[in-house]
């Protein structure tokens, strides 16, 4: 298809003579007054101008500054009868990409409409590149330009369209349900629901309700029909996060559940068909647990049909400035405070720091040091002591861990370590269980029954 362009001079003569000169290879409009050229740039796809700059009342260089406002990629070719060079240099300032004097050479005007549009296609080449790269920055609500991250995106994009079991393992605190989200709401169910359940935070007698719902009069208190989570996630995914806090019972029913695509409430008499993509998360070895007798076997196949690793954030360090910038936009908007850089200092701090709490705790720590941020900048002082004077071995190194070690805890049994590991934490941080847990890469079950073994 032939590109189109404008001839805009009140000269009807010269309008003519240039449209029958550049038909041939160019679709060519015509106007006599800046007010034609304004309709056909509103309802035709132009590429590029020519523009005289007397044009009776109207002033080639003012139209020349809107059309670079308002079309910002169109070329323009300035023409005039007069050699100022005064307007030349202010059109080319405005964006003019040639300033030709008339009577125009028609073969040179050409050859400037052909690298005008050149500019032009490689111009919006680097644009489409650069959006590209920009939103390979993040995927979803992830964030990250690593190669690992790139790797992580790039499996995100095969798995989104299929309707394949998937497991999703890491660290705490990587951003595993990120990872769910994204297959599912970048992909043909984004439309459906996402129903997620975390096995290890409700308790294990009422997971089955939760999962199954219950029909009226099933049980003490059940005055109504309730649908589970199960038949609510039809069309959609069911999101099992900490799958490896089932129990035996209940991977047994799940079992069932996506070998027949089939549901039944407590109390029912009848089964329901359902459509569902099971999406299941864990930070444990499963395969270990299937070893040990702790997780059924045919289960894990089930679910492990596609197995993604997300990479702790030690792993992926050049990420942490790209993971500040957007938890800083974030925290201080809500926190209506501007604050939006790091100091060199506090940055270094940062890079060096390994999180054990991975991507939530590198967010608790940025919200931490705004809340405490005095200006626009993040300062060390502001950071958390941990991050300061933490123990890690990127800093310590190896041997003075040792000794660390050695020093405080020698001589002591794993449960004397573990409860002191507890303690520590419930006092820097006792309103939130859920984070401990996290940080200490067990569950918030497996948390509350060590919190009472131990009398904490």
């Amino acid at each position: 298809m032939r590109p189109e362009i404008i001839v805009l001079d009140d000269e009807l003569s010269i309008c003519l003579f240039l449209s029958m000169s550049l038909e041939d290879s160019y679709k060519v409009h015509t106007a006599t007054t800046a007010t034609e050229a304004y309709d056909i740039l509103n309802n035709h796809d132009i590429s590029l101008m020519i523009v005289d700059l007397m044009l009776g009342r109207d002033s080639g260089l003012d139209v020349l500054r809107k059309v670079k406002e308002m079309f910002p990629n169109i070329q323009v070719i300035m023409m005039t009868a007069f050699g100022d060079i005064a307007s030349s240099v202010e059109a080319i300032k405005l964006g003019a990409q040639n300033y030709l004097q008339k009577p125009l050479n028609i073969d040179e005007l050409r050859i400037y409409i052909t690298q005008a549009l050149e500019i032009q296609r490689l111009s919006r080449k680097v644009e489409l590149l650069s959006e590209e790269l920009k939103a390979r920055d993040s995927y979803e609500n992830m964030v990250g330009r690593s190669q690992k991250m790139q790797d992580l995106y790039n499996l995100i994009d095969k798995l989104k369209n299929v309707d394949s079991s998937v497991i999703i393992t890491g660290e705490s605190g990587t951003g595993k349900e990120l990872v769910a989200r994204a297959i599912h709401f970048s992909g043909t169910r984004k439309k459906e629901p996402f129903i997620t359940i975390n096995c290890a935070a409700i308790p294990e007698g009422l997971l089955e309700e939760e999962f199954f719902g219950h029909k009226k009069g099933a049980f003490t208190g059940a005055v109504s029909d309730s649908a589970g989570k199960l038949e609510l996630a039809d069309g959609g995914t069911f999101f099992l996060d900490e799958i490896a806090e089932l129990s035996m019972d209940l991977q047994s029913k799940l079992l069932r559940v996506i070998q027949e695509k089939e549901t039944m409430p407590i109390g029912g008499d009848a089964y329901k068909k359902i459509d569902v993509r099971f999406i299941a998360a864990t930070n444990r070895d499963l395969w270990k647990m299937v070893q040990s007798g702790n997780f059924r076997h045919d289960l894990y196949y089930r679910l492990k049909v596609v197995e993604v690793s997300v990479p702790p954030l030690r792993e992926r360090q050049q990420d942490i400035p790209l993971l500040c910038s957007q938890f800083l936009r974030k925290i201080s908007k809500g926190m209506d405070k501007k604050v939006n850089n790091l100091s060199k200092k506090a940055e270094s701090l940062l890079l060096n720091y390994e999180y054990p709490g991975n991507v939530r705790e590198l967010m608790n720590v940025i919200e931490y040091a705004v809340v405490l941020c005095e200006g626009e900048t993040i300062e060390e002082s502001d950071l958390p002591e941990n991050i300061r004077k933490g123990i890690n071995k990127s800093i310590l190194g190896v041997n003075d861990i040792e000794e660390f070690v050695k020093n405080n805890f020698f001589g002591l049994s794993m449960k004397e370590v573990e409860k002191m590991m507890i303690k520590a934490h419930l006092e820097r941080d006792h309103h939130s269980k859920r984070k401990i847990a996290e940080v200490l890469g067990i569950s918030e079950r497996s948390l509350f029954y060590k919190i009472e073994e131990y009398g904490l």
